[in-house]
């Protein structure tokens, strides 16, 4: 079967069609197109949730997220959301022009994602793991260690090294997973400071990206340990959504309430607070903003408003930008776009944006404005398809470094994301894959599995030597 990896996958049909049905009995007047939109979203979804316990779900997070910010935003907006937002976040083309696009988009996209067929890159070797932390039992905790110091002082430097040490930050990540994945019993310490210091950057900054990035590649690791069963799944599957919808509607409170001051705990209650006084998290208003922020359709709707009548296609001028911005170091290129760079957005959009609002056209909406609707789609599969191929890379690279695969969620934790720039999210991938390259050539001797096997030998040895001074002392 093509594909297998989407279709000869195991998974709850019955409640599959039961979710649909509810679709159609919540949305009577549920269109053919938001129908087969949410019908895809809910099988990429349904594949996300059966691949824990089983792999580091790299690929099925970026289609999941994909059909959330593509297909799902969109077709909320479609069925009346839209009416109760200012006109600038509402979506500028007519439902069946924007999903004839976006919906061959988001498959082609899928497609290259597994084109290889296999979960290549993502599944974790546990004895492999347990085989390096035996013999270097210290070096999860550098790890944790670099990234720390890494998160510490990146804002002391200029924005190129600053993203640098941003990549490293990522290792303290890196060196929970180590110990999680190493078969000694957990230690609760390291993974309460680990995850602890990302929900206080997150609450300090009120950026809650990170946080909620980090924690679905925490629980995936916690879950390949451990192999929950379908309730435990399921608990943790309604926590996070419970998670997200809160952050989501309090977010914009939370911001105001910080802005003269630091942010914490308390601002965060006090938050939530005022968001039960005026209406609750099931007021229609809040929930319509809340669906703005993961519909990254009303962007694409408005380059497509845009283009070509206001402005012609790039005919991949753009992208050229786009490219050259995630592939060469500013001393090579030192008027490249930078991250958060939103002139693009106001030149193919029409989007006016204020000073510090980070805002992005996205792949989708890079497609269209290079290519249009046809051209477009046939973009997002070579996108799909350029995460396909790290991924196998990753794969091939295991097999002289085994401990590489639990980096997949360092260097993809950015770019699955589909709310970030296009030339943010490559750059992130490229310049990630780069120093992790570098890291593990630089560091053979402790990362190879030929390395490993080497301490292993001689630690063996040494015990032996031990053994017969002891003996010959006796």
């Amino acid at each position: 079967m093509f594909f297998p990896t989407l279709f000869s996958v195991k998974i709850n049909w019955l409640v599959y069609a039961l979710g649909l049905i509810a679709v159609v009995m919540v949305i009577p007047d549920i269109s053919v197109w938001r129908f087969f939109a949410l019908a895809i979203a809910g099988h990429q979804f349904m594949l996300l949730f059966y691949a824990y316990g089983y792999v580091i779900p790299v690929r099925y997070w970026a289609g999941a997220m994909a059909c959330l910010q593509y297909l799902v935003g969109p077709s909320f907006a479609y069925s009346g959301l839209d009416e109760l937002m200012y006109f600038k976040y509402r979506m500028q083309v007519p439902e069946e022009t924007y999903f004839a696009y976006a919906i061959p988009a988001v498959i082609l996209f899928i497609l290259g994602l597994h084109f290889s067929g296999k979960l290549n890159g993502e599944k974790v070797d546990e004895k492999a793991i347990n085989r390096f932390v035996e013999s270097n039992t210290l070096l999860p905790y550098i790890f944790i260690g670099i990234g720390f110091v890494s998160s510490m002082v990146s804002g002391f430097f200029g924005s190129e090294l600053a993203n640098v040490f941003y990549i490293l930050s990522g290792f303290k990540f890196i060196g929970l997973f180590m110990l999680l994945l190493s078969g000694h019993q957990i230690k609760l310490l390291p993974l309460v400071i680990v995850v602890g210091a990302i929900v206080g950057s997150s609450l300090k900054s009120a950026m809650f990206h990170d946080l909620l990035t980090w924690l679905v590649f925490v629980l995936a690791v916690l879950a390949i340990r451990y192999k929950p069963n379908i309730l435990v799944k399921v608990w943790f599957t309604i926590g996070m959504v419970v998670l997200v919808l809160i952050i989501q509607q309090i977010k914009s409170v939370y911001r105001s309430n910080i802005t003269y001051g630091q942010g914490g705990t308390e601002q965060f209650e006090e938050s939530f607070r005022t968001i039960n006084q005026e209406g609750g998290f099931f007021d229609l208003n809040k929930i319509a903003e809340s669906n703005v922020r993961i519909n990254q359709g009303f962007i694409v709707t408005n380059a497509m408003n845009w283009i070509p009548e206001r402005e012609p296609f790039a005919q991949g001028e753009e992208l050229q930008m786009i490219l050259e911005a995630a592939f060469l170091p500013r001393i090579l290129a030192p008027n490249k776009l930078k991250a958060g760079d939103n002139s693009l957005v106001l030149k193919y959009t029409g989007l006016w944006i204020r000073q510090g609002t980070s805002m992005s056209i996205s792949a989708l909406g890079d497609g269209y404005i290079n290519f249009g609707t046809f051209g477009g789609s046939i973009f997002m599969f070579f996108f799909g398809l350029i995460f396909n191929i790290t991924l196998n890379g990753f794969q091939r690279f295991s097999k002289d470094f085994p401990i590489i695969l639990i980096f997949t969620p360092l260097v993809f934790y950015y770019p699955i994301r589909p709310d970030t720039a296009l030339q943010t999210g490559l750059g992130h991938l490229v310049k990630a894959s780069f120093l992790l390259y570098f890291i593990m050539i630089f560091w053979k001797k402790d990362l190879s599995s030929e390395g490993v096997e080497q301490k292993i030998l001689m630690e063996k040895a040494k015990r032996e030597r031990d053994k017969k001074q002891w003996d010959a002392k006796e």
